[in-house]
């Protein structure tokens, strides 16, 4: 793990390729007060490094015809001069080469390619160890796929059910993209997640950017088997700059002293190597920077790109501000929050003043007339400990003829957001809440939030409700929607609730519960869990028989110290039945929902689709299972369901094989995505892969998610309460790619937010030590997952104490051999061959805290030349 310089530390000496490493903001070696750039003819004739970008109509004619491509970019974060776009026939990867082919695009952007001739494309040979021709995957999960949930942390709401890591609060777990996982925690500093992950099989990225050799762009194509060919294109336009244009990093002075630009010019080098080196005026920094340049060595700024030539290799930015010192977790807590957009300022006063002024505030009594009054029920929340938004309740009621009468209840938000109004716009724009391990980044303001729309124990409270009547097999007999007035009689966590589940005959004792309100006692709270457990057990094996996928993936959870806010410790988050209880009925009701408004309003319902995984790594993966003799069924989710829950034992070694697989299992998974449904014409795409189920939605978070709120007003229209909003389907799927996009940004923060505390807590108390499992084998280096932390790391063969290593196909399986240097001089050295899903790495040493003396490795003698079942091997670095 890296040191509070990491961003330093990892930065690679070489330019990229493409680049000319003598640049001025205005070309190669030529800038704005150049003696050169004076000459007047030499200026005429200055060679554009990049080409002009296609006209607006001509860029339209060409995606309608399909001579021209459009998609999202993707900068490989490990090998900064490859960039891929997804293929639109779910094919291979289109790959881009280069700065210059990527003209001025960055990562995330909506691009648009041309395709290169077909002898310019890349040629991959069969033998070669390059699974890198899909690049920079950083896995999707949604969150109905993965555990949902999110650690709980030490300190405030995290009610969050991860897509990645943290997302979808824990409270409405829903389950949706069949994972749970935290995975890519943590690579290459803190910037940088999720690479080794998708890159397993890569060169040894840590080798300078050079061509590959084994990905040589061959100059006769035709006679190679097509299967070998990349598709390789060009940038000729950028759709939609969905990247921020803001960047971290540092402040250098430039080389040349006595360049006029000198005087101008401080030379920005971001943290990110996929954004370029940006020139940043002397203005905009710091006094005494170019005379202490030192001193600003480890602090980190704020840069935005104001503009970039087509003549420069460098961008032009603007300092924003400076943060702090790097490696420290405030600085790069806004570094993170800024580089993805997130809006983290205070509310303002026009979106205050949408708020109810007269406080305290009651329920105004025309309510009452217009809702069903549920406030005698027993009521309650489920939540971690430390939620204080709370978005769901349940109920649970038995009736007469064994049946029960089970209620969804969500906190009203629609009510207190009047569409069209400044604090709407701030929501819609807003789109999520962003939980990082150390506090919540709100869409609404702290006093909707955690006040009068939270679900708060022995208070009054607007809800919109799903009841319905259901057998204890979960058998759907009746269902009812509507707007509703609740009274939640306790606020239980999920510790609760669990412990109400483990003792179904003991009463708990009252000192162990939360206070429950004086017309409810702890008996009738106790006995509805329990039967919604019974209903929830039953509705989750009957979606699995149904063919839903889940990826369980390992969840960090952090425990902060008090005062310092530094981490302490960290242990992976247990998913457990209370969890499943919450996550059953709010998948439930979100299906329910789904159907309603997709009946009433079949071209303007707002759902939520997960589509296939994509075709490509799909079958590398089904080729991969097969070279390691896994009989895996990946023909559809439950098939894969299936293998993965029935082909391993439960002693260590086999855990530790499915945890692997299932990290790998995840990468060729996409994004679930919300979506108007008369945008798209096929109905089988509205599909959920993950879930296994032909329509879905998100109606049970509206206080921590914009695409809820959208879908409580349809839902009300539907019902009548309101008028049908006024929105083309168009507009609406807009509103549905901007959710998908605010949605995408804050994974990608929270990811980045536990790794930078995963940082600081092995910097601070490593070194760390775990067992991990090979991920992946390359030729210079391999993948592990590191089993104590479910974080993947990248170790590289140059780093360990090693005589020599090999690395060889053993039919199509890359096969990797070390010889470790002797511990003493008269010991025999120890050789130790590594395949994936074999041999256990335990990672500790000083390379863990960044700042020891490099890994500090044991061998085991009898590891040597193994090659049966994992067994123990050395230690490396993490």
């Amino acid at each position: 793990m890296s040191h509070p310089d990491y961003r330093l530390t990892l930065r690679p000496l070489e330019t990229p390729r493409g680049v000319s490493s003598v640049v001025g903001p205005h070309g190669v070696g030529a800038s704005p007060g150049d003696k050169k750039s004076k000459n007047k003819s030499l200026r005429g004739k200055k060679k554009s490094i990049f080409e002009t970008y296609m006209s607006k109509e001509d860029v339209s004619e060409g995606l309608k015809r399909g001579t021209l491509i459009q998609g999202i970019l993707r900068i490989n974060p490990k090998k900064f001069h490859e960039a891929f776009i997804p293929s639109p026939d779910g094919d291979r990867d289109i790959f881009i080469d280069g700065v210059v082919a990527r003209n001025r695009a960055l990562n995330g952007d909506l691009v648009v390619v041309k395709l290169f001739p077909e002898e310019q494309w890349k040629v991959i040979k069969p033998d070669s160890n390059d699974k890198e021709t899909e690049g920079a995957y950083e896995s999707y999960l949604p969150e109905e796929l993965c555990g949902s949930l999110l650690p709980q942390q030490s300190l405030k709401g995290y009610n969050d059910s991860p897509d990645v890591i943290i997302e979808a609060q824990f409270d409405d777990s829903d389950s949706e993209d069949g994972h749970g996982n935290t995975q890519n925690i943590l690579v290459d500093g803190v910037k940088k997640l999720s690479v080794c992950l998708h890159e397993k099989g890569k060169e040894d990225a840590g080798a300078p950017v050079t061509k590959d050799e084994n990905t040589s762009m061959a100059q006769d194509t035709r006679t190679l088997p097509e299967k070998s060919l990349q598709r390789s294109a060009k940038v000729v336009y950028i759709l939609e700059k969905k990247h921020s244009r803001a960047a971290t990093g540092f402040l250098k002075l430039l080389a040349d002293k006595n360049s006029e630009l000198f005087r101008k010019y401080a030379l920005f080098s971001p943290s990110d190597h996929r954004v370029p080196r940006i020139y940043v005026p002397l203005k905009d920094c710091p006094q005494d920077f170019v005379t202490r340049p030192k001193d600003y060595a480890n602090t980190l700024f704020i840069c935005r790109i104001v503009d970039w030539k087509e003549d420069s290799n460098f961008a032009l930015g603007q300092l924003a501000k400076s943060l702090g010192q790097a490696g420290e977790i405030e600085p790069e807590t806004e570094g993170i929050l800024t580089e993805y957009g997130v809006d983290f300022s205070d509310f303002s006063s026009e979106v205050l003043e949408c708020l109810p002024q007269g406080l305290p505030w009651t329920i105004p009594p025309e309510e009452f007339n217009k809702r069903r009054d549920l406030r005698k029920d027993c009521i309650f929340t489920i939540d971690p400990s430390t939620a204080r938004d709370l978005d769901d309740a349940l109920s649970c009621k038995p009736l007469t003829d064994g049946n029960f009468e089970v209620g969804v209840h969500i906190a009203d938000v629609s009510y207190f957001v009047p569409e069209g109004s400044d604090l709407d716009k701030v929501a819609a724009e807003r789109a999520t809440s962003v939980y990082l391990v150390q506090k919540v980044i709100p869409m609404l303001p702290r006093l909707l939030c955690e006040e009068l729309c939270s679900l708060n124990p022995m208070t009054d409270k607007l809800t919109f409700s799903v009841i319905w009547t259901l057998t204890p097999k979960g058998k759907i007999l009746d269902e009812w929607f509507g707007r509703t007035i609740i009274r939640s009689c306790t606020k239980l966590s999920y510790e609760h609730a669990q412990s109400m589940i483990e003792s179904p005959t003991k009463k708990i004792p009252e000192k162990e519960l939360p206070p429950i309100s004086p017309e409810h006692t702890s008996e009738e709270v106790h006995r509805a869990v329990l039967n919604l457990h019974g209903i929830a057990k039953e509705l989750r094996k009957q979606r699995f028989v149904d063919g839903a996928l889940r990826l369980d993936q390992l969840k960090l959870a952090f425990t902060l110290d008090h005062e310092t806010g530094l981490p302490q410790g960290c242990h992976i988050y247990e998913y457990r039945d209370s969890n499943k209880l919450v996550e059953e009925f709010m998948l439930l009701a979100n299906m329910a929902v789904a159907h309603k408004i997709h009946r009433a309003f079949p071209e303007r319902a707002l759902l939520r689709r997960h589509p296939p995984p994509q075709t490509k790594m799909l079958n590398d993966l089904v080729e991969f299972c097969d070279q390691m003799g896994l009989s895996m069924d990946f023909s559809s989710a439950g098939a894969l369901n299936k293998s993965l829950t029935e082909t391993f034992g439960d002693d260590k070694y086999s855990l530790a094989r499915k945890e692997v697989l299932t990290n790998m299992c995840s990468r060729p998974m996409q994004m679930a995505l919300y979506f108007c449904s008369g945008m798209l014409q096929d109905q089988a795409q509205f599909r959920h892969y993950a879930l296994n189920v032909p329509l879905y939605t998100h109606f049970t978070s509206p206080i921590r998610r914009f695409a809820d709120v959208l879908v409580h007003r349809l839902l009300a229209a539907t019902l009548g309460y309101r008028e049908v909003p006024n929105v083309e389907p168009d507009a609406l799927q807009k509103q549905a790619d901007h959710c998908n996009d605010r949605r995408m940004a804050s994974k990608r923060v929270q990811e980045l937010s536990t790794s930078l505390f995963f940082s600081v807590l092995v910097k601070e108390s490593g070194p760390l030590e775990s067992e991990a499992m090979v991920l992946g084998v390359l030729n210079q280096a391999f993948d592990v997952l590191v089993l104590r932390y479910g974080v993947q790391k990248r170790v590289y063969c140059n780093a360990l104490p090693l005589r020599s290593h090999h690395f060889q196909r053993v039919g199509k399986k890359p096969e990797l051999t070390l010889l470790w240097e002797p511990e003493a001089m008269e010991q025999e050295p120890v050789r130790q061959v590594r395949t994936q899903g074999h041999h256990h790495l335990q990672p500790g040493g000083g390379s863990a805290a960044g700042g020891g003396r490099g890994p500090q490795v044991q061998r085991h003698p009898e590891a040597a030349g193994h090659r049966g079942p994992p067994g123990p091997a050395g230690r490396g670095g993490v």
